[in-house]
């Protein structure tokens, strides 16, 4: 949608509201509802402002302190939200309501440098210096339940009614009995131009895959935030829910966001990766990099506690860092040919802040280029099986630990965001080692 499609449909009175939005640490889209006709006449050229202490907070919007960015000491201002107007569109899964998302800024129109979207920007304006851009794509998997959202939280998010009885990884019988969720995520998207490839049964109960269409890094980031924050307001309004944690269910399988990139030349004409009916040294120097800093920025492809519960052997999420040629065992799996040659890392769980995690696959794989990395030797065989391969870390708080101390993240992110990243995951740490849990109560209740 452009700006003159959304005042034709201001004027038809098909649009009242525009949303304008921005993704916080988390993925969460953050921001206001504006009313359609005062976005025209007043938002669209000057945007708007928010608390910057919205890049402080926790999952619970309580206010943290220790960040140098924003603290009580600095009085919590404001940063400036400006709409990319590229990024205009309806928002398919609402009434009457278009969505624009943003770029944030402080005073002086400074890029704010902890922000999600800013942090990949920057990446790829290095990338762009060097004659090449990144073309990606998020394979986002959910449970989704016949609960409301409301339902859920009232009974604990315990014995929820998943959509679904048996694994129906591919099943259509099964997917099509839960059609009136999934094929209405579909349109929506498609009618908010997020091109939709195809919907799945997963091999989860109630488990499925939604694929939309690969498009340059910073689009996909976005399809991606929309995609996730679309579905769950389609859910709110169904009454059923959908859950994207990387690991709901501790004897069922988690989910995944497999990650798709490829690099071409700045006229988007030609992969990279391709050289004649080779790969190229590109391929190999970027594929290096990618995995030898994936222990470092672990945290910005699994950033909860929850993320490391799915790391499981055998479950069809990674465990070990490795790449192979179209091995689901492995980390890193290579597939396509030609035009089509790219390194999917099957690393990151659904719960990923896209931008962040395309900032370190970025990040990591431009590093690799500039310092011709060579990767290891292809793996054949079993992943899981192979006790020699480096595993990944096993907890929230080893991976920020190895984040904050890394010489890697603080050279390519520099100190500012790292330290403030390390602050955030930290945080999330306290939180769960503070909390009592159900599983806690159970083994040691009665029986201690």
């Amino acid at each position: 949608m452009n700006l003159d499609e959304l005042r034709t449909g201001v004027e038809r009175d098909e649009i009242d509201t525009v949303v304008v939005a921005f993704a916080d640490h988390l993925g969460r889209l953050m921001g206001k509802r504006f009313d359609a006709e005062f976005f025209l006449a007043d938002a669209v050229g000057h945007g708007t402002h928010a608390c910057n202490y919205l890049l402080t907070v926790d999952m619970e919007m309580e206010v943290i302190d220790g960040y140098e960015y924003a603290n009580w000491e600095r009085g919590y201002g404001d940063f400036h939200l400006v709409p990319d107007m590229s990024t205009l569109r309806l928002a398919a899964w609402a009434e009457r309501t278009a969505i624009v998302l943003c770029d944030l800024y402080d005073a002086g129109d400074v890029a704010v440098p902890v922000s999600p979207r800013s942090m990949l920007r920057h990446q790829l304006d290095r990338l762009a210096a060097t004659g090449h851009q990144a073309f990606a794509a998020s394979e986002l998997e959910f449970y989704l339940y016949d609960d409301s959202y409301r339902a859920a939280h009232e009974v604990g998010h315990a014995g929820l009614q998943r959509a679904g009885w048996y694994s129906e990884d591919y099943h259509l019988l099964q997917g099509g009995r839960i059609e009136p969720y999934v094929g209405a995520a579909r349109r929506a998207l498609r009618r908010s131009e997020i091109p939709v490839e195809n919907s799945k049964g997963e091999t989860g109960v109630g488990q499925h895959e939604l694929n939309v269409r690969y498009a340059s890094a910073i689009d996909m980031a976005d399809r991606h935030a929309l995609m996730k924050h679309g579905m769950k307001e389609l859910a709110d309004s169904l009454d059923v829910s959908v859950t994207f944690m990387a690991k709901p269910h501790g004897d069922d399988a988690g989910n995944s966001c497999h990650i798709h990139l490829s690099l071409w030349d700045s006229a988007a004409t030609n992969n990279v990766f391709v050289a004649g009916d080779e790969r190229s040294d590109v391929f190999r120097w970027f594929l290096a990099g990618w995995m030898a800093h994936v222990q470092d920025f672990m945290v910005f492809y699994a950033p909860t506690v929850n993320s490391y519960k799915r790391f499981q052997d055998g479950s069809w999420a990674p465990t070990r860092i490795a790449w192979s040629d179209d091995n689901r065992t492995a980390g890193f799996r290579v597939v396509g040919s030609g035009p089509s040659l790219r390194i999917e890392c099957r690393i990151p769980g659904a719960d990923c802040n896209p931008y962040l995690a395309y900032t370190a696959a970025i990040a990591s794989g431009l590093d690799g280029i500039e310092r011709q990395l060579e990767p290891p030797t292809k793996f054949a065989g079993d992943a899981y099986s192979a006790g020699s391969l480096e595993r990944v870390p096993r907890t929230l708080s080893a991976a920020n630990e190895r984040f904050a101390a890394s010489a890697v993240t603080r050279r390519l992110l520099g100190d500012t965001v790292v330290d403030h990243y390390a602050h955030f995951f930290d945080t999330e740490v306290a939180a769960f080692d503070a909390a009592v849990t159900d599983w806690e109560r159970q083994r040691y209740f009665e029986r201690i």
